[in-house]
């Protein structure tokens, strides 16, 4: 087992939320700038959100096919440290948006089946950080977020040239043997430690870090 795990909260909505993903201790919170998701925040609710996180707490910017200009709105309007590309981007797109933004980026690659490993050998090259997901259902409105889980044997072994995070479907109850079995040192979630869509409940988000964070 990883001796150290990092752990991402995403979909953070409100001050509380991120109180608790600091005490719980959690490295990254998400921040979502996709309108259909029910954890989406304005410019000057993730302003807010952003200016009471703690030093340390990673604040990441999740996005999905974002144009320049709606990157230039977030960036010039929120504290963030890092962009996490959520769409179809293509490599090329990611290099221009580290060279144009200067900060950290994360693609999010959804896996389903082998065929899919591909893409992480991919963006492996271009970006700072991976997020390999599951990958969503066809009629999916959601690029993330839907709670379900691949086949963590996929990646079992696996390594790329840059740090990576593993998602989906990850609960307080699964998380140590996702990790076990892909051998992932950084671990995200959203919909599993909420009460209702895009509220988050502090009970569960600690329960989850004391799992994933356990010795």
């Amino acid at each position: 087992m990883p001796s150290h795990i990092n752990v991402k909260i995403c979909g953070v909505t409100r001050p509380v939320d991120v109180a608790a993903v600091a005490d719980a201790g959690a490295r990254y919170m998400g921040l979502v700038f996709f309108p259909k998701s029910p954890r989406f925040v304005t410019l000057e609710k993730a302003a807010e959100l952003s200016a009471v996180a703690p030093v340390g707490l990673c604040k990441v910017a999740l996005v999905v096919n974002p144009t320049d200009a709606e990157l230039d709105a977030i960036t010039e309007s929120v504290p963030l440290d890092m962009l996490q590309l959520h769409g179809s981007e293509t490599p090329e797109r990611v290099s221009e948006i580290k060279v144009r933004y200067g900060l950290p980026v994360m693609k999010a690659i959804g896996v389903g089946s082998a065929d899919d490993l591909a893409a992480l050998d991919i963006y492996g090259q271009v970006a700072d950080q991976l997020l390999v997901d599951t990958k969503p259902p066809k009629d999916a409105v959601l690029p993330g977020g839907n709670g379900l889980a691949f086949d963590w044997s996929l990646v079992a072994g696996r390594r790329w040239p840059v740090p990576w995070m593993l998602a989906g479907g990850l609960n307080a109850d699964t998380v140590r043997e996702a990790i076990r079995v892909t051998g992932a040192t950084q671990v995200d979630l959203s919909s599993a430690v909420e009460s209702s869509p895009g509220v988050k409940d502090a009970g569960l988000i600690h329960a989850f870090c004391k799992a994933a964070l356990a010795d």
